[in-house]
């Protein structure tokens, strides 16, 4: 009996690498079709229910909080189960707050499964990424791929504002949906996840204009460059844990984060204490030992995810106090 022939691994190598360098020069073809105006805006494609709301619409809402998933998601509702925990003790710590959750990787909102031309490769992807089947981390993997160079988009001077410009429309939009006034002036935090951070500090600016609100932050081991501008900017607490090599990586790879730029918006907003960095202890990017880990508990003795809720929380608090 013959054996197969094992693959030529630099062949594979050429081949991973062509498909990395492909994605990168496709990436931004979504925005700018949403900038030309060939792609459906955000108030038509929200109409799909891609935005999740969870709150008691009944009451009047006295904060709004927009919570935008990592590079593993792929529609406005994450599958992720920690996300899912987490985003109901959050509901439950803030009564008062509206918590809606968007696809932040599109400006357009629409979910990798939803209308797209790959919309079956994707579904494909997410089954054996959820069903953990067999190439279920090569999956994850280009869902993880994917969603990374939109954040690379964000933070890109050509094309980063647009993209912002896009996200902004695509949170009032949903925020317009879960209640929010057309008068504006109620506070907004938008809490982003791993590279969903980007997306809402590059958002924050475009945003404030559109609703009159001055928008806080909280990073939950974000992956940020530094904001183009302040204006519209209020507090942004990054949550970093001291295992998250993901975040701190992250912080190398933009110039704009590092110290030695002092005169980067970065640094002007740490200096002047807009911009605070949270230790949150021996705490990984994901997984177990995560931000969202309920079951890894801190020496004081809540878990790792109580700890991360709580710190959002308390923020929301003092954005309300405002």
């Amino acid at each position: 009996m013959t054996s197969l022939p094992l693959p030529d691994l630099g062949a594979l190598a050429v081949a991973a690498l062509a498909a990395f360098l492909l994605a990168g020069l496709l990436a931004p073809f979504e925005t700018l079709g949403w900038w030309a105006g060939w792609f459906g805006t955000a108030d038509e494609v929200n109409d799909s229910s891609d935005a999740e709301v969870q709150s008691d619409e009944s009451r009047p809402a006295r904060s709004y909080l927009v919570f935008l998933s990592g590079i593993h998601t792929v529609a406005g509702r994450s599958f992720a189960v920690r996300e899912r925990a987490f985003l109901e003790r959050l509901h439950s710590e803030l009564p008062e707050t509206r918590v809606v959750e968007v696809f932040p990787y599109s400006v357009t909102n629409r979910a990798l499964t939803g209308q797209r031309v790959f919309a079956r490769f994707w579904r494909w992807a997410l089954a054996r990424k959820l069903g953990r089947r067999q190439l279920a981390g090569l999956a994850g993997m280009l869902i993880n791929l994917r969603n990374g160079w939109q954040v690379a988009v964000s933070a890109d001077r050509r094309y980063g504002p647009m993209y912002d410009a896009g996200s902004a429309e695509l949170f009032h939009s949903a925020l317009r949906q879960a209640g929010y006034p057309v008068a504006g002036g109620v506070p907004i935090v938008l809490v982003g996840y791993s590279g969903g951070g980007q997306i809402a500090l590059g958002a924050a600016a475009p945003l404030s204009e559109r609703t009159g609100a001055r928008i806080d932050i909280v990073s939950i081991g974000g992956v940020m460059a530094s904001p183009r501008t302040l204006h519209g900017l209020g507090r942004v607490v990054h949550l970093r844990g001291r295992n998250d090599r993901v975040a701190r990586i992250g912080a190398a790879f933009f110039p704009g984060r590092w110290p030695l730029v002092r005169w980067s918006a970065w640094n002007r907003a740490m200096a002047d204490g807009r911009i605070e960095v949270v230790d949150l202890g021996e705490m990984d990017h994901t997984g177990r030992d995560g931000y969202l880990d309920d079951e890894t508990r801190t020496a004081d003795g809540p878990s790792f995810m109580a700890l991360t809720a709580s710190a959002v929380a308390r923020l929301a608090r003092e954005a309300e106090r405002r």
